[in-house]
This record gives structure tokens, sequence and C-alpha cells, in this order.
């Protein structure tokens, strides 16, 4: 997997240690240790193509002029053989290095070489990681912020992958505690508004699922007839479920028990919820390696082990009939209590036992969890209990993702037509292209408010990022397809016939492709995809500025073939983003 780059970098280092060896062997400048030094891409172009600050570092250890250093390294340094045709001193003393064309023309060759796996790295050395996200309650819809979570946790996953790690995606199903206790009592009682008279009544009309529900609701859902306590959910799915269940088997349930028919709700509606989980998210193309039930530790006994550890940890105290964890001992700024006075555990001991499955029984060497902005003060929480447990909390790393707000002509948008609510993920990929979902809702670092502008997803203009990118794939297939129209043959990559290429906009080019594992790298330290996108967006505009300067029919035979070849080079690039993203990569618009 070629990196040059990164090589260029290690001859840079090895040119200028060699300098200093000789310097200091002729007696030039004294055998003082040499410092750490820098080599970076300049800002300006115009200052080299990879610079250092060695000479300046060794100012202080030779008490020496940083310029004069720099010069005496110059001196010395010989490029025969490397990626550079020449090194300039400038400012106070930096080093700057300019690539020969052996080197572009090499970084165009390497891409089309590797194809699909240009871009990959082995900076995870195959290490574990498992990335959880999204997790949504599956007492109803996905909302935006699950959205924008699926999109960054799913692309995050894929930049890990490219970056040599072996990631699992994860789904955490909250099929236990209050919000099911909640979910239960929500369906009950709107089975049993459904089985009153009332209900009953407006049920033999064979009204249609809406109409029903306007009738005997209202307009909102909680008409004075049938109240809902606050402690309820009172969305028009869980009045849906009841119907469904009431159509289905009748009044079967009103003789029972509250705790049955609460049961016997659950047991009918919850399946249904998750298989609507799984077909929004697999639309959105979100595939999990496994669905993770709440339900599976209380039920293995995992939730019970996790007390008992945490208690002879020697972190637990009981006050007021309650048993606490102390987590003010591993900095969080108070107590948490893990288990309730009336013996019930509180939401925290089955996360605590989720995460300890994470590291310490499935043994992933990284946990990354996606989370929103109202999770902030959990993070503290969670470390301190695998610490607690003996377990390196480092291995756990939470990124934080702020909230979006829709717009709609420059304003906030917060209803869906359809159904005058929130818009929840289904009915946002109505509206929108889904590769316009997943692209911008990683446009922006996780950790930012983002505006997402809906009339902008559906634009096609160069206005629309994503639509941008796809355009200037669909331009190179263009020319491509114009060049076979006309019997113009397009030679194999030649390394001497790239030597042509000497415009500006061409060797811009070449240079963003080369640091393209540099940004997988950097966006997979980060956990931040939107260092792709933002790749993506600067490929695409210099290949539009390339395009536009640069004619590649009519020119002399090797420039036609040497720009050839660099489109060649930049499809294969933007492909392996877009497919990367799950973003479809069209050949025409």
């Amino acid at each position: 997997m070629a990196n040059l780059v990164q090589e260029a970098f290690s001859q840079v280092k090895e040119l200028v240690l060699n300098a200093l060896g000789e310097l200091v062997a002729e007696g030039t400048f004294p055998a003082e240790p040499i410092p750490a030094f820098n080599t970076e891409i300049p800002a300006d172009s115009k200052n080299g193509d990879v610079s250092t600050n060695a000479a300046m570092v060794c100012a202080k250890p030779f008490r020496n002029n940083p310029r004069k250093i720099a010069e005496a390294i110059a001196s010395k340094i010989r490029l025969d053989g490397t990626f550079f045709e020449k090194c300039e001193i400038a400012g106070p003393g930096f080093i700057n290095f300019f690539y020969s064309p052996q080197w572009y023309a090499g970084v165009v060759g390497s891409v089309l070489a590797e194809g699909e796996k240009y871009g990959e790295t082995d900076m995870g050395k195959g290490k574990s990681v498992l990335v959880e996200f999204v997790s949504a309650n599956p007492t109803g819809p996905m909302h935006i912020g699950n959205a924008r979570g699926g999109a960054i946790g799913d692309c995050l996953a894929a930049v890990l992958e490219k970056a040599g790690y072996d990631v699992a995606r994860e789904f955490y199903i909250n099929d236990a505690g209050n919000q099911i206790e909640k979910f239960g009592k929500s369906l009950s009682l709107r089975y049993m508004q459904i089985c009153s008279d009332d209900g009953m009544a407006v049920c033999k009309e064979g009204l249609d699922m809406e109409s029903f529900c306007k009738k005997i609701y209202g307009e909102d859902g909680n008409s004075e007839k049938f109240p809902m306590p606050d402690d309820t959910y009172r969305g028009m799915d869980i009045i849906e479920h009841a119907k469904s269940y009431f159509d289905e088997y009748g009044a079967v349930l009103s003789g029972q028990s509250e705790e049955d028919r609460k049961k016997t709700l659950v047991d009918y509606a919850l399946p249904k919820n998750i298989e609507v989980l799984h077909n929004d998210l697999a639309k959105y193309r979100i595939h999990y390696d496994q669905w993770f039930r709440e339900s599976t530790l209380h039920n293995d006994g995992s939730v019970a082990k996790i007390i008992d550890m945490l208690k002879a940890s020697g972190h637990t105290y009981e006050q007021d009939g309650a048993l606490w964890f102390k987590t003010t001992d591993f900095g969080d700024e108070k107590d948490r209590v893990l288990v309730r006075e009336n013996g019930v555990p509180t939401y925290l001991v089955p996360d605590i036992a989720y995460h300890y499955n994470k590291l310490a029984v499935r043994k992933f060497d990284k946990a990354v969890d996606i989370f929103g902005a109202d999770h902030h003060g959990y993070i503290a929480r969670i470390k301190a209990s695998m610490t607690a447990l003996g377990v390196d909390a480092d291995k756990l790393d939470i990124v934080i993702m702020q909230m979006v707000n829709l717009v709609r002509n420059g304003e906030k948008y917060k209803l869906s037509k359809r159904s005058g609510k929130a818009i929840t993920l289904a009915t946002l990929l109505d509206e929108i292209p889904i590769d316009a979902a997943r692209f911008f809702f990683n446009l922006r670092e996780p950790n930012s408010h983002f505006d997402f502008d809906l009339d902008l997803a559906v634009s096609e203009s160069s206005q629309n990022p994503v639509y941008y990118v796809q355009y200037a794939h669909a331009r190179i297939c263009s020319v491509l397809k114009k060049m076979k129209e006309e019997n113009v043959e397009v030679k194999p990559f030649d390394k001497q016939t790239m030597t042509a290429l000497k415009e500006p906009e061409e060797l811009e080019l070449v240079k963003l492709m080369a640091t393209l594992p540099n940004v997988i790298n950097e966006s997979a330290k980060a956990y931040d995809p939107a260092k792709v996108t933002k790749y993506a967006v600067d490929i695409a505009t210099l290949y539009h500025k390339f395009y536009n300067n640069c004619r590649i029919k009519g020119e002399e035979e090797n420039v036609m073939q040497a720009r050839l070849s660099l489109s060649l080079a930049v499809k294969q690039v933007i492909k392996n983003i877009l497919d990367m993203l799950k973003i479809t990569c069209p050949e025409s618009m």
C-alpha cells in the first residue's frame, strides 16, 4: 500500500540526518545529539512540497545561526535517486524540498496499480474495534439525531476498516427497563380505550387508521375522553399497534391483569418496531454485524454479576436503602445510584454490563460509541465503571454528536408534511436522496452543530457538495466515453509519459491524490469522517479546475495520454471514497 507522501517525509529525514552526520564528522558542527525535527507539507506550495525545521531546532545545540546551519545542510544533500529535484532555504532556516516529475508519475502509477485498494493503510494493524451507533429506543421511530448518528457511525466504521482495523458494527436494543415498562403501559391504555364502548363503536365504522385516530382521539392524539398520563408515549405508532392487535385478536386482553396485558402487547409490538428499525436502516444502507439485546444481560445474569463485582471493588456504599457507585473516586461530578430502594437496578447497571461485555468478555481492542450531546455526562461514569472493574478505560472512546437542524427556505424546519409531526429518519429519506443524507451528515465534525439544508440536498448544482463530487466522476466517465467513440486509444500507464504533466492544475491534483492515505489515518485517529468528505469535495474541485484549464483531446500524444492517466486515477480515487461512504458513483448525470 503506497503512501508516497509518507515515503517523501522519510526521505527528507534521511537526507537531513545524513547531511548532519557529514557536517559533524568533518567538524563543522559539534558532536551533539540531534533534536527531533518536523517534516510537513507547507501551506503555500511556493515554499516547496515538503519542508523541515531541522536547522532551526539544531541552532541551540550547535550554537549557530539556523540560516547558516540550513545552508550547510543543503550543501551536503544529494538528491539523485530521490523523490526530489531541488531543495531551497527559506526564511529563518526552513529547508524546502520540491518533488521531481518521477514522484508525480509514481503517485498516478500507484493509484492505478492499487485500484480499489488505494488509500488503505495498516495503521490499525488488524486490531478489533466495535463501533456502536444509533441504538435508538425501540419503542418508537428514529428521529433526525439518529439519522446523523447513523451516517457518522457507519462512515466512521468504513474509515476505520480502510485504516486497517478489524471493525464490527453493532446496534444495542434497549428491550428492557423503564422505557419498555412505559411502552407496555402506553399500549395497554390505548388498547383498553379501543375496547371501551366508545372505542368499539368507532371500530365498527370500518375507518382507515388515520380517520379512526382522528375521530376517537382528536387531532393531537390526546382527547379529553381518553387522556394519557405524562409518563406514557403518545405517538400515533402506539395507537396503531393497539388497534392492529385489536383488529387481529379482538378484546381478549381486556379481562386480563394489567401486567399480563402489557407483556402480551409488548411481545406483539416490539418485534414489529425492531423490524422497522432494521428496514429503515437497511434503506439507509446501514447493516450491522450484530443487534445486541439488553435483555440478554438480564437473562444471563450479567447485570447481577456486575453489581457483585462493583461491590467487591470497594467503590460502592449503601445509603437510604439504595446501593451507590462512588464514581467521584474516578473524577465524576457526583456518585451514582446502582440499585434503587425497591431493589431494581438503574439503567446504569446494564449499560456497565454491556460495555464490560464489549471489552472484557468479547475482548475487543477498542469500543467506540456514537452518542448524542445529552450523553456527555455519561462518559465519566462509564469510564469510571470500567476502571473499577479492572478494564482499561482508554479502550472505550465515546464520540459526542451535536444536534442537527433541518433548514428549508433559509428557516428551521421541524414538521413532516405527511404526519404534521417531527420528521423521522423514514420521512427524511422519503424527501431527500440517500446519497445526500449520508454525505451531508458527514460534512461537519460530529461535535459541531449542523444545519441540514433540505433544498440544497435535492438540488442538482455545484452548490450541492455530493452532486459536485458525483459530477466529477461522471465527467471523467464522459471524457473516456467520448475518446472511445472517436477511436482514441487510452494507452496503459507509462511512467515516462507522465513526466509530461507540468501545469499547476495537474501537479496540485496529483499532490492531493497522494495525501489520501494520510487523510484516512487522520480521519480514523480523530473519529471524524468529515475529513474524508472534505477531501472528496477538494479532489472534485481540483479536477473541475484541471478540466477547465487543461485540454485533453487535441494535445500532443504524450500530454494527452498523461492527462488521460491522471483522469483515470482521479476517477479511481473518487470511486474509492464514495464506495467507502456507500454513496453511488454515477457514470453519467
